[in-house]
């Protein structure tokens, strides 16, 4: 697969076109940024990590019957997807009080959310990535009724896979957002599933284990990234 111009440099990730009409490769970079990029610094490592996490997820997902961009991994930092038309809302899961929904509602944190909370944000940094329901995303043609039932429907069973994936490894997943796209017509999973898009906690001590390391300044952030990967044995080598 031949690599060609760049399409699109987010954050941490670098989009490539390719010799393929229907594929992209994905370069996740070592940049590290949080607070809608105001806070930045690369973090070693953290590039492969982030990589090959996100590529053994994808696959534990398609293996359960969830459908996703993946391909398969080119490079320690780099993976094929298919390209897709991507939806601009995010779908956050919250199974435990945490972040800005603590903020928000003024909720006790680390408090057990049952059943888990669904949200809608829209994919916009300049905005500060604002919540918005489905009257906003149907209002402004954003998504079908029937994609918005497909990616809620696909996000909760993502919840069910992963939960106890996590819960075997003796984690915690609190929260995480996903990110769908078309591709031929078909509502799929895109973007990534890594440490920096999901809070992961220690199950016994409730230790944090993602991004809210960077966030806070805990420091020790790609070992913590290391250590959720060596519990679910991800080959990081």
């Amino acid at each position: 697969m031949e690599k060609q111009q760049v399409l699109v440099k987010g954050k941490a990730k670098t989009v490539y076109a390719t010799n393929d009409p229907d594929k992209l490769v994905i370069h996740f970079r070592n940049d590290t940024s949080a607070f809608d990029g105001e806070k930045m610094e690369q973090l070693d490592r953290k590039g492969m990590v982030n990589n090959r996490f996100n590529a053994f997820i994808m696959q534990k997902l398609q293996a359960a019957g969830i459908p996703t961009h993946f391909e398969s991994l080119l490079a320690d930092d780099e993976v094929l997807v298919k390209k897709m038309h991507m939806i601009p809302v995010e779908c956050v899961v919250r199974n435990i009080a945490a972040g800005s929904i603590v903020r928000r509602l003024g909720v006790q944190d680390g408090m057990d959310l049952n059943p888990p909370t669904f949200e809608f944000f829209l994919k916009n940094d300049a905005l500060h990535d604002p919540m918005v329901n489905e009257y906003h995303i149907r209002s402004f043609n954003w998504a079908t009724d029937a994609e918005v039932a497909a990616m809620k429907e696909l996000t909760f069973r993502v919840n069910d896979i992963l939960k106890k994936l996590f819960a075997d490894a003796g984690l915690l997943l609190v929260d995480y957002k996903l990110e769908f796209g078309r591709y031929h017509g078909e509502v799929m999973l895109g973007d990534e599933f890594s440490p920096d898009g999901c809070r992961l906690w220690d199950a016994k001590t409730r230790e944090k284990l993602d991004k809210d390391r960077f966030r806070q300044g805990l420091g020790g952030v790609v070992e913590a990234y290391e250590e959720v990967a060596r519990r679910l044995g991800v080959p990081l080598e």
